[in-house]
């Protein structure tokens, strides 16, 4: 029997500043491969962070959507049937999936420092990363006590001896394995603000959310989400990690990059020359020429989307 179930997309932005080119590069992408399926789209503001993401920033990049003609279905300040839409407003939703978790004895508490963490003596893969050792997993309740009297334990989640694989729609066959390439990994910061490993999987599953576009940044968080969908009973995504929009020097665009945010973009060109020098980076188009993003629709496939991360030119710095 043929599956007609509707795709539907989301875009997820932290409001932690104004959106760069990256940024709007993924919303284009994201909102382009729901759209070119008759899908729909959702926007969630993904503000965890309460003192860096604040909401003028969300209204700010509902505005610069709107601007560049990606609308959405559902979300944001519009509402919907799955709200609420802004992160910092779910807590009591993301409690209730780390109490099943506790239920099966996964969750432990973790007094380690951002310092001991990072210690030279800590295991790191070839890319910087550090994996958690387990040093707290094996603590006694005496131990535990001892230690919450001086500091506030944050709550990692166990991760079995296991390899998790999937097929990505633009990044192919990847595969991790949870425990000698990742480690436990915290599903409450000590804070008590629940992690994003942990809310993203409640979010996507709760708002039904069929398709992941992202950058490939995330990817090898995938696993660990994977994972949590398991272990919480929620029906996972399929994914898609689209390249990084990087600086001439190879650098990662920030939102420090203040002449690639969309305020300093907008002075400088109209929302049609914006998506067509990204459509034209894509691959979607032979040239840089303006285009509307309903006009993009037809010519999105996930086939023309480049394998490596784009370097972008000189003169957008001008």
């Amino acid at each position: 029997m043929e599956d007609t179930k509707q795709t539907v997309g989301r875009f997820a932005p932290s409001p932690s500043g104004r959106m760069h080119l990256g940024n709007v590069f993924c919303a284009l992408m994201a909102w382009l491969a729901a759209r070119s399926e008759g899908g729909r789209m959702i926007l969630r503001q993904e503000d965890l962070d309460p003192q860096r993401c604040l909401r003028e920033n969300a209204d700010m990049l509902e505005q610069d959507l709107i601007w560049l003609g990606l609308d959405w279905d559902e979300g944001g300040s519009r509402g919907g049937p799955h709200g609420p839409y802004y992160q910092s407003e779910r807590t009591a939703i993301y409690e209730k999936a780390f109490q099943k978790l506790q239920k099966q004895r996964l969750v432990y508490p973790c007094f380690c420092s951002r310092a001991e963490l990072h210690a030279a003596e800590a295991p790191h893969l070839s890319d910087g990363r550090v994996i958690y050792a387990g040093r707290c997993r094996s603590l006694t309740e005496q131990e535990r006590q001892t230690l919450a009297k001086s500091r506030r334990p944050a709550a990692r989640l166990m991760v079995p001896e296991e390899t998790i694989s999937f097929r990505d729609r633009c990044c192919g066959v990847y595969r991790e394995n949870l425990a000698r390439e990742c480690g436990d990994f915290l599903v409450r910061r000590s804070d008590g603000v629940f992690a994003y490993q942990l809310a993203v999987v409640v979010d996507d599953a709760q708002m039904g959310v069929t398709q992941v576009v992202r950058g490939r940044d995330l990817l090898d968080s995938t696993p660990r989400q994977l994972y949590l969908y398991r272990l919480l009973q929620l029906h996972a995504p399929e994914f898609g990690h689209i390249p990084l929009l990087l600086a001439p020097d190879g650098r990662r665009l920030s939102k420090r990059d203040g002449a690639l945010d969309l305020g300093a973009l907008r002075k400088r060109f109209s929302s049609g020359e914006i998506l067509g020098f990204l459509a034209c980076i894509a691959g979607l188009t032979d040239r840089a020429e303006p285009v509307s993003a309903r006009e993009l629709i037809p010519l999105f496939a996930w086939n023309k989307l480049p394998r490596e991360d784009i370097r972008l030119p000189a003169w957008l710095w001008d």
